[in-house]
């Protein structure tokens, strides 16, 4: 069977793109031939940074024979209906169809449509400048004369405008080979804006510029290899991060990996060549961190530390890759990078000794000072009282970082008490956490938030876990992230994070689809597995309902003049001089309080005073927002207990729509997760699933059930077992789940077996009595009731 090879060879593609353009180029292509009736044995994708390359093997020759039948009208249709159905089959005369009867709806027209299959080399040709011209790339490009405006010409090329070919870099060359292993292959010459697909490819762009002829395959790579032109990506990747270890072991020195740089790197050179540099042993005072990142975004190269150390040093040299086989060994490679390497380390230097010094404008600051209690001696806080005054805005609709920090202070503030944290520590973290987004470090390694906060706090005198819970409120960052040290710092990553969730849904900024710019499924797992991995108990939708009134009422004030004072009731009042349009304005929806918060009045919640003041007062939280916010951590819950091999239905069975003690939710998923596959567990599903399948049938009939059961209809000796039993039972089962001994009070529950197999045995629910038989389905109302504390048995596939 034929081979196809397929070579899209342009300027450099950008090595972030590399890996998922040519996955998209494998599955645009194969579905194509797929869809076109074609079939393949095997695909593979390669890529360098000047080509993308398909190599399907075993496709077929040419597509099946299609045959098919076409249902038409009766054949006592109107003429207008039969000449719709000839053009729908492409007949020119009815004589050209069928007649085929229906036993029920009499004789109709069936068209029989055939046709013949074509050759692979016809179906590549069409579908190919299609696959090329709608490309996904992220970013694309016009070049060339074709690209000029409508009208306009150059050596004889016209300009296309908007129509013109777009591509990630201009492509220079396409190579389309097809045929057998064993047969002289033939090239399938499709066009595309004036590039006709050939034979012919091309080397590395320094060492082997010549052209290269192309016949299949095989020869395909080693000829590339030959002109230093390394195909396979991973290879290129195992290559350089062996020879990156052996360089570095050879020099004392063990390789900082790095899988995200090593996947750029790879992307960045078709024949590499690692090379060993060094920097002055200076700019090791700066912190690790920097010079790092420092080495790695500027120049794409690895760091190095010295052989058994384990305390996050670093040696004074770096680890880089070339692109070119040097005819001096590297050596004026090395040096060009170390200039670089000196200038950017001097710059870095520079950010780390700024941040550590007093800022100019300091007399400027006070007034935040005294907002925070900052100590204007201090460099940290200094960049903290800069942040607040400087009114850097977090989000357009939820205020500066200054207010936000104090919605998180205040937060955090709640929760020390439940964490067990020192609400001392936690205020000062709390107060210091965001303040290293105003060092000149940050501001160019944005990813070093938080790290460097640390690094400045502990310089300053801070308290370690102060210190350290300013790096990991971040945390974690990701499902395989670490968790916070202590618990200053998990108060304040749950505060954190808590704040953005409530936030954000207070705005209507919730995650659509595949879209989640602000990462709140990521947060809202990080508080899933805080809670759920250090233990901690708390009720989500008061802490909810509490930060959404305190996000709603500092948008509300946003230092415009509001009074806000705290009533009797716990209830708060707002006083604001603006009018209600002005208002309406600002937030951008007109009803932006009435759907945040429910307020005191019951028409339009404002009552207008004398000028042009305004005022309401705050009662609670929309509930609606918090159920949905609480829908959303219900979804994160499952995802993360899913993940640890909790089975779907167990956790459906024991997630109510308004549990917000997630702990207490997966440990009764753990509970009966061990208890349903023993003996025991099996007799609590057999008797349960009974009596409430039977229920609920009655139910949906509309059948009448008793509101409680009543111990002088129950007639027979069966049923005044049931309920006594059921009384036990109940009685042991809220006894043990008040003790959350979950397992205890399914064990009391399980003892309902025998008595409700003597019951369905016994006893005939559906009475000719109406009061009996609603009486008997109250009992068995009385058992779904009963284990209800505990889960939802009927959601439980046995």
């Amino acid at each position: 069977m034929p081979d196809l090879l397929l070579e899209l060879r342009s300027e450099e593609i950008p090595a972030r793109m590399q890996r998922k353009a040519a996955g998209d180029l494998r599955k645009l292509v194969t579905d194509a031939l797929v869809d076109a009736g074609l079939t393949y044995e095997g695909v593979r994708e390669y890529w360098t940074p000047r080509r993308l390359t398909l190599d399907i093997r075993g496709l077929n020759a040419r597509s099946a024979d299609q045959r098919e039948e076409i249902k038409g009208p009766s054949t006592k249709a109107p003429e207008q209906a039969i000449a719709g159905f000839l053009r729908k089959a492409g007949l020119t005369d009815i004589a050209q169809a069928q007649v085929a009867s229906d036993p029920k709806k009499g004789d109709f027209y069936v068209a029989v449509v055939s046709k013949s299959g074509r050759a692979a080399e016809e179906i590549i040709e069409a579908v190919m400048p299609g696959i090329i011209r709608s490309f996904p790339w992220p970013k694309s490009m016009r070049w060339g004369a074709a690209s000029m405006p409508k009208g306009l010409s150059f050596a004889g090329i016209e300009g296309k405008g908007p129509e013109s070919l777009r591509w990630v870099r201009p492509l220079q060359s396409i190579v389309c080979m097809f045929g057998t292993e064993h047969e002289e292959t033939k090239v399938i010459p499709f066009q595309i804006d004036g590039i006709t697909a050939g034979n012919v490819t091309y080397g590395h762009r320094f060492h082997a510029p010549e052209a290269i002829t192309v016949r299949r395959f095989d020869d395909y790579v080693s000829n590339l290899e030959k002109a230093k032109v390394m195909l396979d990506a991973d290879r290129r990747k195992d290559m350089i991060l062996h020879d990156a270890r052996d360089i570095a072991f050879a020099n004392g020195l063990d390789l900082v990996e790095d899988e995200g740089l090593l996947e750029e790197v790879s992307g960045l050179v078709e024949w590499p060549h690692v090379l060993l540099g060094t920097f002055e042993e200076d700019y090791l005072e700066i912190p690790a961190e920097i010079i790092r990142l420092t080495i790695k975004t500027n120049q794409k190269c690895f760091v190095t530390r010295r052989q058994g150390t384990d305390d996050g040093s670093l040696s004074n040299h770096f680890i880089l890759i070339s692109n070119i086989e040097a005819k001096d060994g590297g050596k004026e490679i090395v040096h060009g990078n170390g200039k670089v390497v000196r200038a950017r380390l001097s710059d870095a230097r520079h950010f780390w000794t700024r941040d550590q010094g007093d800022l100019p404008d300091l007399a400027t600051l006070e007034a935040s000072a005294q907002k925070f209690g900052l100590d204007l001696k201090k460099s940290l806080d200094q960049r903290m009282a800069k942040l607040d005054a400087l009114n850097v805005t977090f989000h357009a609709k939820l205020g500066s970082q200054g207010e936000r920090v104090t919605r998180i202070r205040a937060l955090a503030k709640e929760l020390a008490p439940i964490t067990g944290a020192d609400p001392v520590l936690v205020d000062r973290a709390a107060v210091l956490a965001k303040a290293d987004l105003r060092t000149e470090a940050v501001g160019e390694f944005p990813e070093l938030q938080g790290l460097m906060g640390r690094r400045y706090a502990l310089l300053q005198g801070e308290d370690a876990s102060v210190a350290a819970a300013i790096e990991d409120h971040w945390k974690p960052n990701g499902p395989s992230d670490r968790l916070p040290e202590d618990k200053v710092g998990l108060t304040l990553a749950l505060a954190d994070k808590l704040d953005t969730l409530v936030g954000f849904w207070a705005i209507d900024e919730k995650p659509t689809g595949s879209k989640d710019p602000y990462a709140l499924r990521r947060a809202a797992l990080g508080v899933v597995r805080i809670l759920l991995e250090r233990k901690v108990r708390i009720n989500l939708s008061e802490s909810f309902a509490a930060q959404l009134i305190a996000t709603a009422i500092q948008i509300a004030d946003s230092g415009r003049g509001s009074v806000i004072t705290e009533n009797n009731d716990g209830s708060r009042t707002i006083t604001r001089k603006r009018d209600l349009e002005t208002l309406s304005e600002f937030y951008g929806k007109k009803q932006f309080d009435r759907d945040l918060l429910q307020p005191a009045l019951a028409e339009g919640r404002f009552a207008y005073d004398q000028g042009d003041y305004t005022k309401y007062t705050v009662v609670s939280a929309s509930p609606v927002i918090v159920a949905d916010l609480l829908s959303f951590f219900h979804d994160r819950l499952k995802v993360y207990l899913r993940d640890l091999g909790a089975r779907h239905d167990i956790i459906d069975a024991v997630l109510t729509p308004d549990a917000d003690d997630l702990l207490l939710v997966a440990r009764r998923a753990e509970a009966l997760t061990a208890f349903i596959t023993s003996e025991d567990g099996k007799n609590l599903l057999a008797g349960t699933k009974r009596a409430t399948q039977l229920l609920a049938a009655e139910e949906k009939k509309g059948t009448v059930v008793a509101d409680g059961v009543s111990e002088s209809l129950l007639t027979l000796d069966a049923e005044k077992a049931l309920w006594a039993a059921i009384s036990q039972a109940s009685k042991e089962a809220s006894d043990a789940v008040a003790k959350e001994d979950f397992r205890s009070a399914m064990e009391a529950l399980s003892k309902l077996r025998v008595p409700v197999d003597t019951f369905f045995g016994d006893v005939l629910v559906n009475d000719e009595d109406a009061a009996i038989r609603a009486n008997r389905l109250a009992l068995l109302k009385a058992i779904r009731e009963a284990t209800a504390t505990v889960a939802d048995f009927s959601r439980i596939v046995s």
